[in-house]
């Protein structure tokens, strides 16, 4: 078989044949795609988690496995698309997920210091001020770490966690924004959330 002589949806159905040949064209394929992905991601962490350009290279080789085997091709969308946002979110993942390992929630206070203008510093500083509206407060508040892994996981979004995992461990609002792929001022909205979700799962 040859690189060029057949598309991803040919190249999807023989492997779906168990032909291994073609599972192999297909991330040959796709690796540059993976490095592009991969290092752009890279150069926005700061190398603040720990993890190598070859870690998230190697997530992105597993998010690709996963869009194949998960791709319905009777969907809309081409297999490309779908197998760049699975690729992005593994890797995004893995450095949630190294971020987690290297400050647990019980044992680290999060900063909420970002570079605003002095109305927004205000405006922020007004929301902090109140300590009960304060994730770092609310999460080390005399509960076990099994306790508050459930209140984080049932209450808050996918999202939501992401962004408070990256914020506790020093990612600016800046940072955030352009890992995810949203703008600073949905970071701060959903931070606010947050607080509000805590807040309010904290007086039930």
């Amino acid at each position: 078989m040859e690189y060029n002589d057949f598309n991803d949806f040919e190249l999807l159905s023989y492997i779906g044949e168990c032909n291994e040949e073609a599972g192999e064209i297909l991330y040959k394929k796709y690796q540059p795609l993976i490095i592009s992905i991969a290092t752009k991601i890279y150069k926005k962490t700061n190398n603040k988690v720990g993890l190598e350009l070859s870690d998230l290279i190697q997530e992105g080789m597993l998010g690709l496995s996963y869009a194949i085997r998960n791709y319905n091709q009777n969907g809309k969308a081409m297999f490309f698309t779908y197998a760049r946002t699975c690729i992005e979110r593994k890797i995004i993942s893995a450095i949630v997920s190294a971020s987690r390992l290297k400050h647990r929630v019980l044992n680290e206070s999060v900063s909420f210091n970002v570079e605003t203008t002095r109305q927004e510093q205000s405006e922020i500083d007004s929301v902090l001020s109140d300590n009960r509206m304060n994730p770092e407060s609310l999460l080390i508040m005399n509960e076990t770490e099994r306790e508050l892994e459930y209140r984080i996981n049932h209450d808050l979004t996918e999202q939501e966690i992401q962004i408070l995992e990256l914020k506790m461990n020093e990612f600016t609002y800046q940072e955030i924004a352009n890992l995810l792929g949203i703008s600073k001022k949905k970071v701060d909205n959903q931070l606010r959330r947050i607080r509000s979700k805590l807040r309010k799962n904290e007086n039930k």
